[in-house]
């Protein structure tokens, strides 16, 4: 327990105090004595004036060592027969002013968190630039109360003007019941502490950042707010890979403890790739928004060597999601291990000047320094850290890339499905349900394929008009098929091929239409629907051109 310190506004207050209690008793005292008669009021308040003078003048004349033991008497006679404990928690620790408080910050957002305009009649509000979000302050020397685990509590805001000079001294005041201090501090404190943390993930203002090519000093990075509104609600992908995104990213979030006790840095790894359009970066907004982290987003031509590399990992922040998008396309990083292989001796001797004593390539990032940038030593600097890359081909990144433990998730977007179709409609249009939805999903079925970023220019371009809109999709989705059935020769793009390739990632996860369609196994699988309606397509097509005589 923690007194309030000594200052003369306190010592004021306390000669205060005695004068109220005197006056009052000598009023009673008066009372009793007259009993019959109306007292004289002027008299009790002449004699409480001399009292004061008195006090006064005792307190320019008596040394202030004294006059400061007289208020630590008195505050240790009121905490003695007071039924609470006081505990002060200054803005700054030690007497510098330097040092802030983490536990005061926790409080402040705390009592922002819990709406203190219900229980304070004064509070001061205010708002940044570049938030929309109005923030609560507790007035000076005013209360807010609060209820933890049936008991009652109280904060008071404790704001001092310091001698000779415009600064403020300020904390808070907490006050509990004297008996229930030892188990209920403790416990109130870490929920206050959590509480805040949660409070200021979700309510602070996030941040794009992106490197600005000068890694190696202060700050390698510039930012702007991030504002982008994608959402897991409005995104254009299967409800099934919606809730395995959301669950993964929520037990993330929520793995502190569990990271910890396997002995692993508190990361993941997302691998997301599939054709251009296909929702990638709409994705990682989407995620960020969901966990309300800030976003790095590295671009690595700009970044010289790999200890530039490394100082912007360090320059990261915990809950952060950090970008590299079209990994493959960066750097000539899966270049290395084959040049390294096939380096004659002259060669080597030659190229001799070009690496440093560790090996690693002067002048440039090499794959070893992104390795390490992902899974290595350096990577645990920071906890909570999401790592995303993006690529349109998967098969062009290097394997050791998006092995297990660096990119723990594979999730593959491609074409858009039924459900992510009526989401794009309803985004776009306004609309659940329309007569040519049927024939739609007829096309998806037949092998149509567009993506997201296509459907949703048409749906943009007509929106005005929701069956012209429709039409042209339904259109589009039609010359897909055409142009499908005069590709279906070649073995490299059948169907088998192309499911083949989910077997060599950890984990696969598939937006394609058809991944999830269990339910649709009544007349056989979609791909021998497929093959089927390419069968006869072909036949069509010969039989068609045998009439015409080609």
């Amino acid at each position: 327990m923690t007194s309030i310190p000594q200052t003369p506004y306190s010592q004021n207050s306390t000669l205060l105090v005695i004068f109220l209690s005197l006056y009052k008793t000598l009023k009673a005292k008066r009372e009793r004595q007259t009993q019959k008669s109306k007292p004289d009021n002027m008299e009790i308040l002449s004699q409480m004036w001399s009292f004061l003078g008195l006090l006064t003048v005792l307190q320019n004349v008596l040394p202030s060592q004294l006059l400061s033991l007289l208020h630590s008497f008195y505050e240790s006679l009121q905490d003695f027969f007071s039924p609470f404990s006081y505990f002060e928690i200054p803005e700054f620790n030690g007497y510098c002013g330097v040092d802030v408080n983490d536990l005061y910050r926790h409080a402040n957002l705390y009592l922002n968190s819990i709406d203190p305009a219900a229980t304070c009649r004064r509070l001061t509000l205010s708002r940044s630039k570049s938030s929309k979000r109005i923030s609560f302050t507790v007035a000076p020397n005013h209360t807010v109360h609060d209820s933890f685990n049936g008991h009652r509590l109280s904060w008071t805001h404790h704001v001092e003007t310091v001698q000779d000079s415009l600064d403020e001294k300020r904390s808070f005041c907490l006050k509990l019941p004297k008996r229930h201090r030892q188990t209920l501090l403790s416990s109130y404190l870490e929920f206050v502490s959590t509480r805040a943390e949660e409070f200021e993930r979700v309510s602070r203002e996030r941040r794009l950042y992106t490197n600005n090519g000068h890694g190696s000093y202060e700050s390698g990075w510039v930012s702007v707010p991030f504002r982008h509104p994608s959402t897991f609600e409005t995104l254009a992908l299967e409800p099934e890979l919606k809730e395995q995104m959301t669950e993964d990213l929520t037990a993330f979030s929520n793995g502190r403890e569990f990271y910890h006790k396997v002995g692993r840095a508190w990361k993941r790894g997302y691998l997301l790739y599939g054709p251009p359009g296909s929702g990638k970066s709409s994705l990682i907004a989407a995620m960020a928004n969901f966990l309300c982290y800030d976003v790095y987003d590295l671009e690595l031509t700009k970044v010289s060597d790999n200890s530039e590399l490394r100082a912007l990992l360090i320059q990261t922040t915990n809950r952060s999601i950090i970008v590299i998008e079209d990994i493959d396309c960066s750097l000539d990083l899966t270049a290395d291990r084959l040049s390294k292989k096939k380096k004659s001796p002259r060669s080597k001797l030659e190229n001799h000047r070009r690496f440093d004593d560790d090996g690693e390539e002067n002048g440039r990032v090499t794959l070893s320094g992104l390795l390490n940038f992902t899974d290595g030593l350096w990577s645990c600097c920071g906890e909570e850290r999401v790592i995303v890359f993006t690529t349109n081909h998967r098969d062009n990144v290097d394997p050791a890339l998006v092995r297990c433990g660096r990119m723990d998730v594979h999730v593959r977007l491609g074409a858009c499905g039924v459900h992510a179709f009526k989401a794009l409609a309803m985004n776009y249009l306004g609309v659940e349900s329309h007569a040519l939805f049927e024939e739609v999903e007829r096309c998806i079925r037949d092998g149509g394929a567009l993506t997201p970023a296509e459907i949703g220019e048409m749906l943009l371009r007509n929106r005005r008009d929701v069956d012209v809109a429709i039409k042209a999709v339904v259109s589009a989705f039609q010359a897909s098929i055409l142009s499908v059935g005069r590709e279906s020769d070649d073995p490299a793009k059948t169907p088998e091929s192309l499911d083949r390739k989910l077997l060599e990632s950890p984990e696969n996860w598939d937006s394609s239409p058809g991944k999830y369609g269990a339910k649709r196994k009544k007349d056989g699988s979609t791909w021998e629907k497929k093959v089927k309606f390419f069968v006869r397509l072909k036949s069509l097509t010969k039989s068609d051109s045998g009439r015409r005589g080609i």
